[in-house]
């Protein structure tokens, strides 16, 4: 379950409850879980703090660099091409991810 929600940290969903969700389940039996958890606590709230202090422009970015990933992900594991295949644009073939070319 941490590993997982590792894994979904930037996409669209609740990557951040999945993280502190296993954290909490590891930290009900390990010493060494709870203080992570209460470590990673507070590295997400300065993160969100930080963040809600910045301008605009630093909020688009990261809000772009998030959505670049998500896209970078998508095209890898050959989303796009797939939903591409749906809509009757197959002949789309540069969305197509080299791994599963």
């Amino acid at each position: 379950m941490l590993i997982a929600g590792i894994i979904a940290i930037p996409y669209p969903g609740p990557g951040w409850l999945i993280v502190f969700g296993g954290l909490a389940i590891l930290a009900s039996e390990f010493d060494w879980a709870r203080r992570v958890l209460h470590y990673a606590r507070g590295k997400y709230d300065a993160w969100t703090d930080w963040l809600r202090r910045q301008a605009l422009l630093v909020r688009v970015a990261v809000l772009a660099a998030t959505g670049l990933i998500v896209l970078a992900t998508l095209y890898l594991l050959n989303a796009l091409y797939l939903v591409a295949g749906w809509v009757g644009l197959e002949r789309w073939t540069w969305l197509q991810s080299p791994l599963f070319g």
